[in-house]
């Protein structure tokens, strides 16, 4: 089948990657910016793993055609996806006025993250042209570091639907993707919509809560990570998002929250949970300067400090509302000056500081360390995992370890002869 992609999104790369392979032929259409320079120049547009070889092998089958975004010209595809930027509602207006102009197109799936109701607006512009056209809602689900695989083997898929042969041609198409069990819940616009927003509300929820109960564990001279574990046990709640840590970042996840936020207040329903949980995280990404603060009793001016990991999550390049911003302002703040190793964020992390002084990149986490009077662990990157301990306390001025993911053994650090500090650790 012809499918038309539009979108510049990771979630538009990946959907129109992942629909060619299996067999598909697709057009990616790609609004003017960063993506498709990088597309037209033959670089990935995004570092997720696996993305950059997808896209270069559906190409060179022919199967994947990477276009200018355009309006006009050839008639549509019997399906068009739309992958858009959070706010580029006017631009999916223009291409459903476009599609039912072509006549060609049966099928709008709307993959967009854009406020609840829109794709129901959609479907009510193509029915006053007349066009026969109908609107699903397919909520993108993907999780950067994992997304091509998310995608091609999805735990869920949240399809909005009202038309049985919409539906019919949407699981023929997701067909390749649900083949363990039938992983598509089906629903209607608003309802799929809604619920992905409500997905990310209950996972942020989670995190905000155990970030809270890490502050008490410290009161109680409790191992928040045992407690975890227990609480985790309980199949009620499962182990998923009980990490305490330095906070979550990233556009989509707070964006989503954000959005869910803002719905509620449009309804003058209270709002005051996810709000306290956006200020629990808030609060939590600066869980770690606090740490370097009380250790030093404030005597923290011009001293060196060493983050590893910058990146929202570990497998991302993007620094977005990362927990590592927030901290680095609140070290410039006091005069203190940051050295910081990231394997794919370090390109990010330099636009985002734009030339401050008080800012090294390194290319090697040893020497980020070197003469360090604290390491901080942000980002849970596999290759930080299991560090020479011997070395980094060698070379630091201060062997501290502040721990921000808890994915170390307290114990054993300090029997390297390290100080340590985790989340709700002590």
């Amino acid at each position: 089948m012809r499918i038309d992609v539009f979108g510049d999104t990771l979630c538009a790369s990946v959907t129109a990657a992942a629909l060619a392979q299996s067999g598909h032929e697709v057009c990616w259409f790609i609004p003017e910016g960063r993506v498709l320079d990088a597309v037209n120049e033959g670089r990935v547009p995004y570092r997720e793993p696996g993305l950059g070889e997808l896209l270069g092998e559906q190409r060179a089958a022919g199967r994947l055609r990477c276009e200018p975004m355009t309006l006009n010209g050839a008639p549509a595809a019997p399906a068009v996806f739309l992958a858009l930027q959070p706010g580029a509602q006017a631009l999916a207006g223009e291409i459903a006025d476009w599609l039912a102009g072509s006549g060609a197109c049966g099928l709008l799936v709307n993959q967009s993250v854009f406020p609840v109701g829109t794709s129901e607006a959609l479907q009510g512009r193509l029915a006053e042209a007349r066009s026969p056209a109908r609107v699903v809602a397919l909520p993108e689900t993907l999780q950067e570091g994992v997304a091509i695989d998310s995608f091609l083997r999805p735990h869920h898929i949240l399809l909005g639907c009202d038309d049985p042969q919409a539906e019919t041609l949407m699981r023929e198409i997701l067909r390749p993707f649900n083949r363990r069990r039938d992983v598509i819940r089906v629903m209607g616009l608003r309802e799929a919509e809604f619920t992905k927003l409500a997905i990310s509300g209950m996972l942020a929820t989670r995190l905000s809560y155990m970030n809270d109960m890490a502050l008490l564990a410290e009161q109680l001279d409790v191992d928040i990570d045992t407690v975890r574990q227990g609480v985790g046990s309980d199949p009620r709640i499962g182990e998923a998002y009980l990490y305490a840590g330095c906070g979550f970042g990233g556009s989509g996840f707070s964006r989503d929250v954000m959005s869910l936020t803002d719905t509620l207040r449009s309804k003058e329903v209270s709002a005051k949970l996810l709000e306290q949980v956006m200020e629990i995280n808030e609060r939590q990404k600066e869980v770690l300067f606090r740490r370097f603060w009380r250790h030093f009793e404030g005597e923290v001016a011009g001293r060196r400090v060493a983050i590893w990991g910058a990146a929202f999550k570990p497998g991302s390049d993007r620094v977005d509302n990362g927990p590592a911003l927030k901290l680095i302002e609140a070290l410039w703040a006091q005069d203190v000056q940051v050295h910081v190793h990231d394997p794919l964020a370090l390109p990010e992390l330099e636009a985002w500081a734009g030339g401050h002084p008080d800012l090294i990149l390194h290319d090697d986490p040893y020497q980020a360390a070197a003469e360090a009077d604290a390491l901080m662990l942000v980002t849970e990157w596999k290759q930080y995992w299991s560090p020479d301990w011997s070395r980094l306390r060698d070379s630091m001025g201060t062997p501290l370890i502040l721990d921000g993911r808890n994915i170390y053994d307290p114990d054993y650090v300090r029997g390297q002869g390290l100080l340590y500090h985790g989340i709700g650790r002590g």
